[in-house]
C-alpha cells in the first residue's frame, strides 16, 4: 500500500521530511522514506510518560500536541510535512483537530501533504492551511471586539492550569474586558447558549483535548484557543504571520521561550489606534490599571450618591425585553397560603378522569 502513497510526493535527495502515522505502519513507512530523505523525523503524540520511566536524551521537542526527536542544531521550521491519517468517510478534514493543529502551526513556506489510507491518494494542503489561518485571524478580531470573555476550564488535572487561568484573566483585564471562569465539562452548543452575555469563549485544555474548528452555526459564540486571546489582548504580541501558533497554554506562561510579558501601563503600545475589521469602528484604547489600584473597583459612585454596578452583563440584561419574573415588592396584598393542586401535569387529582 505504501508505494502509491509516495508516487505523487517525491522530493529531491537530501530534503528534510517529517511525517505522522499510526504505530503499526510507522516503521514500514519510515523504512521506505529513509533512502529518499537523509533527515527524517517520525512524530508521536505527546502522551504523558508512564510513572517511573526515564525521559529520552536528548529530550524531544514538544509542539502541536506531538513530540519531534530533533537533532541538536536542527529547527522544526526547516522540515516539510507528510501526514498519513483520516478516512474516506470524513466529510471535512478542516474539522480534524489533530490535522488542524498541524496546519495552523506548520511553517507556511514548507510543503505540507496528507495521505488518506483508504484511497492512497495524496493531497497538497496549502489551500486548506490558508483557510484555517484566515479563520484564526477572524477569531482574533472577534476577541478584540469582545467586551465579555468566558474562560472555560476544560482541564483541572494538567499542571499549571491555575496559573494559566490567572494569566488569561490578567490579559482580559489589561485589555479592558470583563472575564468569567466557567467549569462546564466538555463544551457543547446547548451549554454555552445559556450564557448569551458572553461575546467569546476561551477553552483552557491540553493540546490533545482542544476542540476542532467548528462549522458555521455550531456554537452560539466562537470558542478560541488561549493563544488567540493572547494575540488579541497583548499589544506586544508579534503581528499576524510572525507569531507562532501555540497549542499548549503553558507556552504562554512565564518561563517559556514564547512568553511575551504585557507592556507597562504607560507604554505607547496601549495608545495605538486600532480599527475593527468586522464592524469598521475605531476601538477605544483600554484604560488599563494595576489590580491593586483603588480606582479599579466593580462599583462606581454617581453624582446622586447612588451606587451602580458597572458590569457588561448587567447592561446586557437591562437591554433584554424579558428579564425574568417581576417581583413587584410591596404591590401585592398579603394572603394566607392555600393548598394547591396535587399530582402530575397530565392528570391532577381534582380533575377527574377523562
Amino acid at each position: 500500500m505504501l508505494g502509491p502513497w509516495l508516487h505523487d510526493w517525491r522530493g529531491p535527495q537530501g530534503r528534510r521530511c517529517s511525517f505522522w502515522e499510526t504505530r503499526p505502519m510507522e516503521e514500514a513507512l519510515a523504512t521506505l522514506l529513509r533512502p529518499q530523505y537523509l533527515d527524517l523525523l517520525v512524530s508521536s503524540p505527546a502522551l504523558p510518560l508512564p510513572v517511573g520511566s526515564c525521559r529520552p536524551e536528548p529530550e524531544p521537542l514538544e509542539r502541536f500536541g506531538r513530540r519531534f526527536p530533533l537533532a541538536p542544531g536542527r529547527c522544526l521550521e526547516e522540515y516539510g510535512a507528510f501526514y498519513v491519517g483520516g478516512s474516506e468517510a470524513s466529510a471535512d478534514l478542516d474539522l480534524d483537530p489533530d490535522l488542524s493543529r498541524l496546519l495552523l502551526g506548520w511553517a507556511p513556506g514548507q510543503p505540507f501533504f496528507t495521505c488518506c489510507p483508504d484511497t492512497g491518494r495524496t493531497q497538497d494542503e496549502g489551500v486548506r492551511a490558508g483557510r484555517l489561518r484566515a479563520r484564526r485571524h477572524y477569531l482574533v478580531e472577534r476577541a478584540r471586539d469582545a467586551r465579555v470573555v468566558g474562560l472555560l476550564a476544560g482541564t483541572l488535572g494538567v499542571a499549571r492550569h491555575r496559573e494559566a487561568l490567572a494569566h488569561l484573566r490578567n490579559l482580559a483585564q489589561a485589555a479592558g474586558k470583563r472575564s468569567y471562569v466557567l467549569a462546564l465539562g466538555r463544551p457543547t452548543p446547548p451549554k454555552l447558549a445559556n450564557f448569551p452575555e458572553v461575546d467569546v469563549f476561551v477553552l483552557l485544555a491540553c493540546p490533545l483535548g482542544a476542540l476542532a474548528p467548528q462549522p458555521s452555526g455550531g456554537f452560539f459564540r466562537p470558542v478560541l484557543a488561549p493563544c488567540e486571546l493572547e494575540a488579541a489582548c497583548n499589544p506586544a504580541w508579534p503581528p499576524s504571520g510572525l507569531a507562532p501558533h501555540l497549542t499548549h497554554y503553558a507556552d504562554l506562561l512565564p518561563g517559556s521561550p514564547f512568553h511575551v510579558p504585557l507592556p507597562p501601563p504607560d507604554s505607547e503600545l496601549w495608545d495605538t489606534p486600532a480599527v475593527s475589521l468586522i464592524t469598521g469602528e475605531l476601538r477605544p484604547p483600554p484604560a488599563w490599571k494595576p489590580s491593586d489600584d483603588p480606582g479599579c473597583l466593580a462599583l462606581t459612585l454617581r453624582p446622586q450618591l447612588e451606587l451602580a454596578e458597572s458590569s457588561p452583563a448587567a447592561l446586557f440584561l437591562s437591554s433584554r425585553s424579558w428579564q425574568g419574573l417581576e417581583p413587584r415588592l410591596g404591590q401585592t396584598p398579603v394572603t394566607g397560603a392555600v393548598s394547591g393542586r396535587r399530582g402530575i401535569a397530565i392528570a391532577y387529582e381534582n380533575e377527574g378522569s377523562s
